[in-house]
């Protein structure tokens, strides 16, 4: 059963706050069920999209989406990720491995009465979506990403590009200890929304937007779980490439069979459009769409184009 919770006084009262006990934690999301005027099925019937958010932001990144997807016959629900937010933040980097971040979603699509979800990711949690999509097969009905690279598409770029590596040096400046948190968070989270306004719409964050992202950083506590991920993921990374690496190792194809939509804004400050390329050799049903005015948080930069894309591919 889930627990209602408010609002915030600037959202639609159609848009639900709900939070639930799932693998292990309290998951808060935003839940908007389609208009029964205009879908020819019992809304109780209508399929779930799930969107996820990625770094640093919460549930808000998808106000553009919620309603046109819910408009076009969607279940349609987006959580604040574990570490953010109004959601858990359990301690220690191994709680937010891909192992839970995937249960999590799991979690949350049964808990919702659901076998199957057509799964939208950005930036991490298009890297969640990715993972759950290779771990969890029978769960995805369609995939949709969004500035976000299958993750040995990443590896692999990483390893040959020098522009990639250059622009990735927050991942690894974001393994040390406790000071990562401490600058996301100095001058009221000023760097965080610097990163926001890092677009190429001038308009796509307002200022009461960002402030809604501070508040956000601001309530969940502490920026330790956020980081987490990006330690959780490197940890796995190493672990995977030393596994692979001892006699004998078999190194499982790590494909994705579901049919797939990548969007990528190319005016990507952290994310080269090297990483585009190569996904055809993991995933057998790909639609590629560049938008190249819009940025790294292409959902915002350009809402009415992902809106259409991520409407026509999932109908």
């Amino acid at each position: 059963m889930a627990a209602t919770d408010a609002g915030h006084p600037d959202d639609p009262e159609h848009w639900r706050h709900e939070t639930a006990r799932v693998n292990g934690i309290d998951l808060h999301y935003v839940t908007v069920d389609p208009d029964p005027a205009a879908v020819d099925h019992p809304t109780g019937d209508a399929p779930l999209v799930v969107l996820l958010h990625g770094f640093p932001e919460f549930w808000y990144a998808w106000r553009h989406q919620l309603d046109a997807l819910a408009d076009a016959g969607y279940r349609v629900v987006a959580p604040d990720l574990r570490g953010y937010n109004r959601s858990s933040q359990p301690a220690g980097v191994d709680s937010y491995g891909m192992a839970e971040l995937v249960g999590d979603v799991r979690g949350l699509v049964e808990h919702l009465g659901y076998g199957r979800a057509a799964i939208v990711g950005h930036d991490w949690g298009g890297a969640i979506a990715w993972e759950v999509a290779m771990r969890d097969p029978d769960l995805v009905s369609q995939l949709a990403i969004l500035n976000s690279p299958h993750p040995e598409v990443f590896q692999e770029t990483l390893s040959r590009s020098p522009r990639q590596l250059l622009k990735s040096w927050y991942i690894f400046a974001f393994q040390l200890p406790w000071l990562p948190e401490r600058l996301l968070a100095a001058g009221d989270y000023r760097t965080v929304g610097e990163m926001l306004a890092d677009t190429t719409t001038p308009d796509a964050f307002t200022d009461a937007d960002i402030r809604r992202y501070k508040d956000a950083m601001t309530r969940s506590g502490s920026m330790t779980g956020p980081v987490n991920y990006y330690r959780a993921g490197v940890r796995e990374n190493a672990e995977r490439t030393l596994r692979s690496l001892l006699p004998g190792a078999e190194t499982p194809r790590r494909t994705v069979d579901v049919p797939t939509l990548l969007v990528w804004g190319e005016d990507d400050a952290a994310l080269s459009t090297e990483l585009v390329d190569g996904h055809d050799e993991y995933v057998a049903d790909l639609r590629v769409e560049r938008l190249p005015a819009a940025s790294h948080w292409v959902q915002a930069d350009a809402p009415e184009q992902v809106t259409a894309l991520l409407v026509e591919f999932l109908t």
